[in-house]
């Protein structure tokens, strides 16, 4: 299985530091995945504008390739102005609606205060329903305090919740290899 570990902002290391820790727990778990982490940073973005798709820059095709190409997602995504980034909301935009669909994901967050973490419920997670993903029920959402000055997660519930969020993701990882992706009922 492909997955993807997608750090959703352009600027700032926390969310690749929490995706760097869930890559390693999922690899204690399941030798056998390939896991990919793409920074949106490295990519040269465009807005979503109606255009034919042909007509955007080769990284926005190449990251939409990347998308159709994985069998789960893991999403990383700071928290600003009490909302994810632009750039994470204009990439689902690109993607087709089948792209992620009944396919595993997982989030972590990191935002500057306990009181974002609604934005993961409140904003993210209706996106993901949107494409009929199989989200984890949970979700790790980090704040300033769980790092030290260089980043590094320093709050062992984290880790604990971090290992859990891996540990039911592989689980759900393997659920789904036994999912169509194409709805197989007909209802005359």
């Amino acid at each position: 299985m492909k997955i993807l570990l997608v750090d959703g902002t352009i600027i700032g290391t926390k969310t690749g530091v929490l995706l760097e820790q869930v890559k390693d727990y999922i690899e204690e778990l399941n030798k056998d995945y390939t896991l990919e982490i793409i920074k949106l940073s490295n990519y040269e973005h465009q807005f979503v504008d109606g255009r034919p798709f042909q007509q955007y820059n080769d990284d926005m095709k190449l990251l939409v390739s990347k998308f159709d190409q994985a069998d789960g997602f893991i999403f990383a995504t700071p928290i600003f102005q009490g909302s994810i980034p632009g750039v994470l909301k204009n990439t689902f935009d690109f993607l087709h609606p089948k792209s992620m669909r009944y396919k595993p994901v997982s989030i972590v967050a990191n935002g500057g205060t306990f009181q974002h973490h609604l934005v993961v419920e409140n904003q993210l997670k209706p996106i993901l329903d949107y494409f009929k993903c199989l989200v984890t029920p949970n979700y790790v959402y980090t704040q300033t305090s769980h790092f030290d000055e260089n980043n590094k997660i320093i709050d062992k519930d984290v880790h604990v919740r971090l290992k859990e969020l891996a540990r039911v993701f592989v689980l759900y990882a393997d659920m789904s290899q036994n999912l169509t992706k194409e709805a197989t009922i007909r209802i005359n």
